[in-house]
This record gives C-alpha cells, structure tokens and sequence, in this order.
C-alpha cells in the first residue's frame, strides 16, 4: 500500500485557546499532528486508499523556528522521499516563518521532490477555533499532494496553490493570509479538484541540490534595512558585537529600498562588513519586484533576482553551510 507522510511540526494549526471564540490568544504547538489528523472528516476519501502515517518532527510555534528543526526536517523528507512505498510527504507548519522553511526545502530538497511532492499546509485560526481552517487545508493538501501534475515543493493555503519559490505572507489575520507576489498562485483546489494555472515551479540553483552535511551550527546571517535617516550605527553594532561573545558574522541581507538602494551612510558601513569577511547580499523592502540594476551598473554587493529579504537569507545561509 502507498503511502502519504505528514510530519509536523507545531503552529497555530496545532494551537490551543481556551475558548472557541478566541482565534489569537491561542497557544501554537499543542495538538499532535496524529490527533489533528485524526479528527479531519473525509481524511480517508482524499487519500485514494492510501496509508496516512503522522510523524511529530517538532512541536514549536513558527516563529520560533530554528537551523536545527530544519535539518530535522530536511532528514526526515529526504528519508520518506527515498521510500518506494512513499506517494508524497506533506508538512504542516506554522503561517509566520512558512515561506522561510518553503523555501529552504526547495532548495535542499527539491531536487528529490520532482516524482514525490512536499507540500506544506497551515492555519491561521487554532485548533480550538469555532471554524478552523486547518483541515480543510490539509484536506486540500492531500487533494494537491495526491495529484499526477504535481511536484516539487508547494504550499497549499485557503484552496489556493503556492510555488515554494514565490509564497509570502501578506496578512496578519485573514485566512487567506498568502500570495505568491508577481508569480500569482499555480492552481486552486475547488471541491476536491485540482485548478491549475502555471506548471509547478521546478527552477532552482543547481549548486543548492545538495542539502548541508552539519546541522549542528547555523552560519550567522542577520538583516538590516535601510529607511529614512538610517544610520551607520545599525551595521557598526552588528560587527561589534562579535567582540562581546556572539557567534561570528558571516552574511547580512539588506532590505533596502525601492529596487534595493541603501543611503550613503550605511553603503560605507556595508563596505566595512564586506572588508572584515562579510557577505553581503541585496534585496528589497518592496512587496512586489525585487533587486533591479542596470546592466552597466557597478556595485560591490549581490543580489538574488526576485528573492525577498528573508528568502534572501535562507540562500545565504545554505550557501555559507556549504
């Protein structure tokens, strides 16, 4: 019998309040992903005949989200993905750092998903809400997983289909809290079908297939962003405190402005950062677009086309780790 993996790993899906009417003074990472599982009506219509296996990789509210649980998760799909018996692996995730870990598994992964999908399914409402959107989510979820068309790694919320590589939180509190920026959505899933837009999104550096050997020790990346009147003083403090005992600093992304401009004060700060071993790497504060530069245009700092800053990061961090 095939089979479909969810490994879980906590948020507001698996969130807890003490009362059904409270759908923001909840506590992420209560519920087990088998019991979540287990209470969804109709689980067993979309999985085909298929086997339904729970595994509980963490148990954490998203923003809390680390370099360790990564590795863990990236074991654990690279694991199930090599399974024969395997149809496809499905992750659920808190919504405030998804497009971080969506992301990384694309990169560390996405090779092994084109036969086999990770999808990633959420909620923004709890368990315990009076309407949870959870389930129909990892109903949907399933439906996508499930589906010959798809592959590598998407991000199924609120009958709508994300790329891995385009996804972004864009509301705090709707249900419908993600978009996919210029990209829009590849499908969406309406009464158990499958809608689709776009083929799914396969690019991705091929340097990237390859996840990191140690995930013991994150490579420190921090961020900045330029707004009026920053100062160099931001950067200055982040170099500095390498001498009060923080780890070393080995990349900065810098959400900068419009299509990636910092002011005068903190480019010389950054070129301080790059003279002491720093990389440094570009992206915009903007929403939609990303980096543009002209095709003349001289600058000491890269940039990734299209990534935001915190997707920006996830790069430089692997990159480094590698």
């Amino acid at each position: 019998m095939k089979k479909v993996v969810v490994l879980g790993t906590g948020g507001t899906i698996a969130g807890r309040a003490q009362s059904g009417s409270d759908n923001v003074g909840y506590k992420a990472g209560e519920v087990g992903v088998g019991e979540l599982l287990s209470a969804i009506p109709g689980i067993q219509d979309r999985l085909q005949g298929m086997q339904l296996l729970a595994e509980q990789v963490a148990q954490i509210d998203s923003k809390d989200m680390s370099w360790a649980v990564w590795g863990q998760l990236v074991q654990q799909c690279e694991l199930h993905l090599a399974d024969p018996d395997v149809a496809a692996v499905l992750v659920t995730h808190g919504t405030d750092t998804l497009e971080e870990t969506a992301y990384l598994l694309h990169l560390a992964v996405g090779a092994k998903a084109l036969r086999k999908p990770v999808v990633l399914t959420c909620a923004m409402r709890p368990a315990t809400a009076l309407t949870p959107d959870g389930p129909q989510n990892v109903l949907d979820a399933i439906t996508v997983a499930l589906h010959p068309a798809s592959q590598g790694v998407m991000v199924v919320c609120a009958g709508a289909v994300h790329a891995a590589l385009h996804v972004q939180k864009r509301c705090s509190y709707r249900v419908d809290a993600f978009d996919s920026g210029d990209a829009g959505p590849l499908a969406w899933v309406e009464e158990g079908q499958v809608r689709w837009c776009h083929a799914p999104v396969l690019a991705w550096d091929e340097a990237m297939q390859a996840a990191p050997a140690n995930w013991s020790q994150a490579p420190r990346v921090d961020m900045v962003m330029n707004y009026a009147d920053a100062g160099a003083y931001v950067v200055d403090a982040l170099l500095l405190s390498q001498q009060a005992g923080a780890p070393r600093l080995q990349g900065m992304v810098v959400a900068g402005t419009g299509n990636g401009t910092i002011n005068e004060a903190m480019h010389h700060s950054l070129l301080r950062a790059v003279e002491q071993g720093v990389r440094v790497v570009m992206a915009s504060r903007c929403t939609l677009g990303g980096v543009v530069r002209s095709a003349n245009g001289d600058t000491p700092f890269a940039h990734y086309p299209g990534l935001s800053a915190v997707k920006a990061r996830v790069r430089l961090m692997l990159e480094l780790a590698a």
